[in-house]
């Protein structure tokens, strides 16, 4: 059953991502273009996806536990430090450069367009690669 929701879950992302436009990464690009042509709509989608979680949240984590799970595994880290600001700009230069973070670019992968399947396959190898560099942090947060 669990499987099913977080399969369910998934495809109605992926419909909401491809219904908002948001696997087009010209939509994306023109958003973060201010000085040209700029394009507001992913704005609507992201103060939309706000609203959303802000009215569910509180309601969620009254709970005393997740529907399939023991217990909520929220973040405790709360530093700021190289690691995030790292990670967090490699993630908004391949956002700003490709048009695409990684849930619309599995979704637009499904089309086998060059760029989105290029991007995946990127992502992906970054992936593995953190893997292989960092095995220690990789185990200790697959234990959790």
């Amino acid at each position: 059953m669990r499987n099913l929701c977080v399969f369910a879950a998934g495809l109605l992302f992926a419909m909401g991502l491809g219904v908002s436009g948001m696997t087009d990464a010209n939509k994306v690009i023109g958003f973060l273009n201010v000085a040209g042509t700029w394009d507001p709509s992913l704005a609507f989608v992201m103060v939309g996806a706000i609203a959303v979680h802000m009215a569910t949240y509180r309601l969620i984590i009254k709970r005393s536990a997740p529907i399939f799970s023991d217990l909520f595994l929220l973040p405790t880290m709360t530093d700021i430090n190289p690691r995030l600001v790292g990670g967090a700009a490699l993630f908004g230069v391949g956002w700003g450069l490709g048009g695409f973070c990684p849930g619309p670019a599995v979704v637009s992968s499904t089309g086998f367009g060059a760029a989105a399947l290029a991007f995946t396959v990127s992502m992906l190898v970054g992936m593995v690669l953190f893997h292989a560099v960092d095995p220690d942090r990789t185990a200790a947060r697959a234990s959790t």
